[in-house]
């Protein structure tokens, strides 16, 4: 490099010139050639400038927008999940309180008066009204139980009314009786008007509630009357250790419809995957699946496709990652999630050319806008060799100035453009505008756009960064919320160092950051210790809310100096006058009289505590009151127990025995009580530490459904 005149020379700079006072000093034709030559080399620039720029557009493109989909694919699906699986929640609260119930009633028949039941009235059709239906041959006026059952027909219709996810509701008894509301009561006659059998105990949901002894999902089933499909949620009815019936609520899917549907009509799909593996649910309009449930309906976890029936399988157990499959001969993303509550999963699809159009859109601009400044540039530069030829027979000083400026006005901006872009590419820095691009020309013009694009890119990261942000805010929130929550009950051991007369431990592990299930003891004299263990409907901070409610009615209510059973009730008044959401908490509550070692205890609808003597835990099972918040009115039946020395007592929720395995098993009050007497001469920290582990060990690291809660106490008499 050499400078002129205090001007840099050199490169293509002292290239130009040069070709320029050759022409301007031999000859025209010469300086034809070499303006030739000078064009394609600056052609050759802006090509390779071009591919340079093209390529970082790319990637920068490409880059972004699989942060933004990973990112808003995922939770958008986990989003659905969640709703989707938030609707079989509610059903499965309905069809608990409806199994309560009816147990409560058929348990308690002898105290009611039997309720009044109909045939079905076909002047009532587009209102919910209650019928009974029987098998063939059965006279409902014979049925054992279902004139207490009747008692539930306000109660049913008014669930139905209140629920835009129920379709019917309906209890069927071992006898072959039915008693169903729904809004079709027409429908249940036949052409001649004659009402149609109903055979209730070869219906799937009444089978599948029975032999599973628990809340069973069908799949999607064939109603007896309409033929049309639907799914419905069941739950066997057990009186006194015998399977008398079950409830049924049919679930209507129009929520779940409307955003399959809807989402055919964006660049993506949703299907939802039965815990079979076959899609149940589609857009109408897709071309890939198909959800017509028969006998032969392939099962997508065995598709020839392995990362299809991977990611299938996966979607079933756990939130996926995107992931790229090839279907059709086309690429398609897909991310599942899944529905806990009924073991489906909701799998959303977005074809992998709808991702790149935003960077196909970018180049086509980029190259429009390219082509339009190299058409722009080639006829100016066009124009100015003619003009210079004329010029350059005059006033060659002249001429040889303006090549000079000419090639550095041109030149210069693109190399620093060149360099600027290649820089941005490494660091990921801003691409910014300069004054040295500022030609009033295609080439501002063509910087001005690549800063637009660069500043996009850097709000598409902002934008995305300050989503992380709100979610880690969020789980702050939760996590205090979780801190509040573990201080409301008893957590400094042992509580009560001065009193030798018993041991006592306790623990609470929520599914989530905050849940549902609590326990709680408290001196409510100097000679009764009062303990509690509870179990609230439902999950997270709605849960832990009325966790905390609970609580404290409890506490208030014992502090009375009441029995155990007219504390329940008391509770049960207060938590019913204002329950507006239709929450209930099962407990187990219980009072030991310290100097004598006996317990007055009450059960509203708890596990079975365990009951440890001569060395041995075992279920001390009594007669269950309803729940918490089930029914005004209810009364509760009291017991007692009698300790010795040595005795230990364990309470727990259901998170204990229902805790699941990567298969879906129990792990059961056998394989509790197994644990609990490992070690006979365990004490109660020990006692729940042994449980816990247990649990852990069967689990396998499987996810934890549902909250796990313990308590144990050991009596140890007068000093």
């Amino acid at each position: 490099m050499k400078k002129i005149l205090g001007i840099t020379f050199g490169g293509l700079q002292r290239k130009t010139v040069t070709l320029v006072l050759m022409v301007l000093f031999v000859t025209i034709g010469i300086f034809s050639v070499v303006a030739a030559y000078q064009n394609r080399l600056l052609v050759k620039l802006v090509e390779e400038t071009k591919r340079e720029q093209q390529d970082s557009i790319s990637t920068i493109s490409k880059e972004s927008m699989a942060k933004i989909l990973e990112t808003s694919m995922i939770s958008t699906n986990n989003l659905q999940a969640a709703v989707a699986d938030q609707d079989f929640s509610e059903i499965i609260n309905n069809i608990s309180m409806l199994q309560n119930m009816a147990q409560g009633l058929i348990r308690d028949r002898a105290a009611v008066e039997p309720g009044q039941f109909n045939p079905p009235d076909p002047a009532r059709d587009g209102t919910y009204s209650a019928m009974v239906l029987s098998e063939e041959g059965v006279d409902p006026d014979r049925s054992e139980y279902l004139g207490a059952i009747a008692h539930m027909s306000e109660t049913m219709i008014a669930m139905a009314n209140n629920s835009d996810k129920i379709s019917s509701c309906y209890i069927g008894l071992f006898d072959g009786t039915h008693l169903c509301v729904d809004k079709k009561p027409s429908n249940k006659y036949d052409e001649q008007g004659r009402l149609i059998p109903f055979p209730v105990r070869q219906r799937p949901w009444y089978k599948g509630a029975v032999e599973k002894g628990d809340v069973y999902f069908t799949g999607l089933e064939r109603d007896a009357y309409t033929n049309e499909l639907c799914i419905t949620c069941a739950a066997p009815i057990i009186v006194n250790g015998k399977t008398v019936g079950a409830a049924g609520i049919d679930i209507l899917l129009d929520n779940m419809e409307h955003f399959i549907q809807a989402s055919s009509k964006s660049s993506g799909m949703i299907f939802i995957v039965n815990n079979k593996g076959q899609i149940v649910l589609s857009p109408e309009d897709n071309n890939l699946f198909s959800d017509v449930i028969s006998d032969r309906t392939q099962d997508l976890r065995d598709y020839d496709n392995k990362n299809l029936s991977r990611l299938i399988g996966q979607s079933l157990q756990e939130t996926t990652d995107l992931t790229l499959i090839e279907l059709n001969g086309k690429e398609y993303y897909m991310v599942g999630s899944p529905m806990p509550t009924i073991g489906w999963a909701v799998i959303s699809v977005l074809s992998k050319d709808v991702t790149e159009i935003p960077e196909k859109e970018l180049l086509a601009q980029y190259d429009k806008i390219n082509d339009q400044a190299s058409r722009t540039f080639r006829a100016g530069s066009s124009r100015s060799t003619r003009i210079s030829i004329a010029i350059l027979l005059f006033i060659i000083l002249l001429a040889t100035f303006a090549a000079l400026m000419a090639a550095r006005h041109i030149v210069s901006p693109i190399v620093d453009m060149t360099k600027d872009i290649r820089k941005s590419s490494e660091t990921h820095q801003l691409f910014e505008m300069k004054d040295v691009y500022r030609t009033n020309d295609e080439i501002e013009i063509l910087a001005e756009t690549f800063e637009d694009l660069s500043r996009k890119t850097k709000q598409y990261i902002e934008n995305i960064t300050e989503i992380t942000r709100e979610k880690e805010r969020v789980s702050t929130e939760l996590l205090m919320a979780n801190r509040i929550q573990n201080s409301m009950i008893p957590n400094v051991f042992p509580p009560y160092p001065d009193r030798k007369e018993f041991d006592i431990f306790a623990s609470m592990e929520p599914a989530r950051e905050v849940g549902g299930d609590f326990y709680d003891f408290f001196m409510i004299d100097d000679d009764h210790l009062c303990m509690v263990m509870a179990d609230v409907s439902g999950k997270g901070v709605p849960a832990a809310l009325f966790m905390m409610i609970s609580k404290v009615i409890l506490q208030s209510c014992a502090m009375l100096g009441q029995s155990a059973a007219e504390i329940l009730v008391k509770t049960n008044e207060a938590i019913c006058s204002s329950n507006q959401v239709d929450m209930f908490v099962t407990v187990w509550l219980g009072i030991l009289e310290i100097s004598s070692g006996k317990i007055r205890a009450a059960n509203a609808g708890h596990e079975y505590p365990a009951l440890m003597r001569d060395g041995s835990f075992s279920l001390l099972k009594s007669k269950h009151g309803l729940v918490i918040g089930g029914m005004d009115g209810v009364k509760y039946r009291e017991y007692e127990i009698d300790l010795s020395p040595g005795d230990r007592l364990f309470l727990y929720t259901d998170g204990i025995p229902e805790a699941s395995d990567k298969d879906h098993q129990m792990f059961g009050s056998e394989r509790m009580l197994e644990a609990l007497n490992q070690d006979p001469a365990a004490s109660p920290r020990q006692v729940i530490n042994n449980v816990r582990k247990a649990v852990e060990i069967f689990t396998e690291g499987a996810e934890q459904f549902d909250d796990m809660t313990m308590l144990c106490m050991e009596y140890k008499g007068k000093e």
